[in-house]
């Protein structure tokens, strides 16, 4: 059913979706956010899912978008822009408000997209020794269809401290950030997201689905509106001379010209 995903569940309910792109550090490629996206439309549906763990195969969590598919887009027409930028955007909203709580099991990096998916994440438990950043603006982009989830989660005034500058730090300063609810070693991880995972199972799975939409709700506003504003961000910086240069770049194994 699924190409890039490894879905899984116990006798309790608790199912585990796995980022399966281990070669391409879990990236999100074109065919991964459908799938995801599909996960979490069935995960909402299915009665005897009580909750959703989500992580990556190998050593990252995941690595964004797939530098591959953001070529691809730099050279569409608009019309295909536009529709690949909303997939991507709808993705993070169907993980977003997928109404079963969601548990990040960031095992390794997560750099770019792979933050928003942890801020998507109601409780995101990290690896100490993994690397994050929102890495895009080196490559002349930027963080925009995670940011209103990355905003949600950090805040407007710790967000910029990182959401800018492409900087690489650790799971301390994840958590010291708020994109995770605390950073454990990597032997801790498992026996950490069960501790986060066991609590649900006491609560009443309405209860929970009414509470998790209340919270979503009463928290930072990421309607219609924000969402086609971030896929306009994005559109225009793939239309742009940097986001073509800074990708070339990359596949070239070159300084881009803004590098000093």
């Amino acid at each position: 059913m699924f190409e890039t995903l490894t879905i899984s569940s116990d006798d309790r309910g608790v199912a585990t979706l796995t980022l399966n792109r281990p070669e391409k550090h879990n990236a999100l490629s074109a065919q991964m956010i459908g799938e995801v996206t599909r996960a979490a439309k069935q995960f909402g549906e299915d009665g005897s899912v009580r909750a959703v763990v989500i992580t990556g195969a190998g050593r990252s969590f995941c690595a964004g978008a797939d530098l591959g598919w953001m070529q691809a887009q730099i050279e569409a027409d608009g019309p295909t822009r536009r529709r690949e930028a909303t997939k991507l955007a709808h993705m993070l909203q169907a993980l977003n408000t997928m109404p079963k709580p969601l548990i990040g099991r960031v095992n390794g990096n997560a750099l770019g997209g792979g933050i928003g998916m942890a801020c998507v994440c109601d409780i995101a438990i990290g690896a100490e020794g993994a690397k994050f950043g929102l890495t895009e603006t080196k490559l002349g982009l930027i963080p925009a269809t995670i940011g209103p989830y990355v905003l949600a989660r950090m805040g407007e005034a710790m967000a910029r401290r990182v959401f800018m500058n492409a900087r690489i730090f650790d799971g301390k300063e994840a958590a010291d950030l708020g994109i995770l609810s605390r950073a454990v070693t990597a032997e801790d991880l498992d026996e950490q997201v069960e501790a986060e995972v066991a609590p649900y199972l006491a609560c009443a799975p309405v209860a929970v689905a009414s509470a998790k939409a209340l919270a979503r709700q009463l928290g930072p506003r990421i309607d219609d509106t924000v969402i086609e504003a971030s896929i306009d961000a994005l559109i225009a910086c793939w239309e742009g001379a940097e986001a073509r240069e800074g990708i070339a770049a990359f596949f070239e194994k070159r300084k881009a010209p803004w590098v000093s």
